[in-house]
């Protein structure tokens, strides 16, 4: 197991001059940015997820997130992102911990790329990610429609994916009234994405929704619809 001081000199060492002023600026961060890029994240969570046990590997992950440093709360989120993980309890655990911290998308994103994982190994705790969409946080209510991405992607999904793909429309449903574009966006990538593979549930959608969404919404929702 590797200290939390010795992670940060890993991630230190890996800083590129003159990139934070840039990335803090398009991410729009106000929390410290070292200058990394995401290449050499990807290499640093790939060893430090073959080298650590999963139970070390969340502890690791719940300090770096803690110190609230940009690159440090990505690479924490890449750490928990595998699609077997067992145990994995704790990881559900902590990756929900993080969700009311959400405050930009990189790190949103990246979070909720792990929790898919998670997500798919135990469907049932769709219930907890329901809960998300009537929080007055607008980041925990975007984060129950980009944590369920994977059901917008099956070619083949089963009576129970057909139920969590129509539970999460009916929260989309919902969002559709909400005008911050954030939400907007996230319900236009979920139908874009789900467009691909199942352009009927798709097109009901915004023929019963689409007047009340922005127009850049309905836009990037029918992309790929003829």
């Amino acid at each position: 197991m590797i200290s939390l001081d010795d992670a940060l000199s890993v991630l230190r060492d890996h800083i590129e001059p003159g990139r934070a002023e840039g990335m803090a600026t398009y991410h729009k961060q106000t929390r410290q940015v070292l200058g990394i890029t995401n290449p050499a994240l990807n290499d640093i969570s790939k060893t430090w997820r073959q080298s650590f046990s999963v139970e070390d590997r969340v502890t690791l992950a719940e300090s770096l997130w803690d110190t609230d440093i940009f690159e440090a709360r990505i690479v924490a989120a890449k750490m928990l992102t595998q699609a077997r993980l067992r145990p994995d309890d704790l990881a559900w655990q902590l990756i929900c911990h993080w969700v009311p911290n959400f405050d930009s998308w990189a790190i949103a994103d990246h979070a909720c790329m792990a929790g898919q994982r998670r997500l798919l190994a135990d469907p049932s705790r769709i219930d907890t990610v329901e809960s998300w969409t009537q929080s007055d946080h607008m980041w925990t209510r975007r984060a129950a429609l980009v944590i369920t991405l994977p059901w917008t992607k099956q070619n083949f999904p089963k009576p129970a994916d057909l139920e969590i793909r129509d539970r999460v429309l009916g929260w989309a449903a919902r969002y559709v009234q909400d005008q911050d574009w954030f939400i907007q966006k996230a319900v236009a990538w979920w139908l874009r994405d789900l467009s691909k593979h199942d352009p009927d549930r798709t097109r009901a959608f915004l023929t019963a929704n689409s007047a009340e969404m922005k127009p850049f919404a309905v836009k990037e929702a029918s992309r790929h619809l003829t």
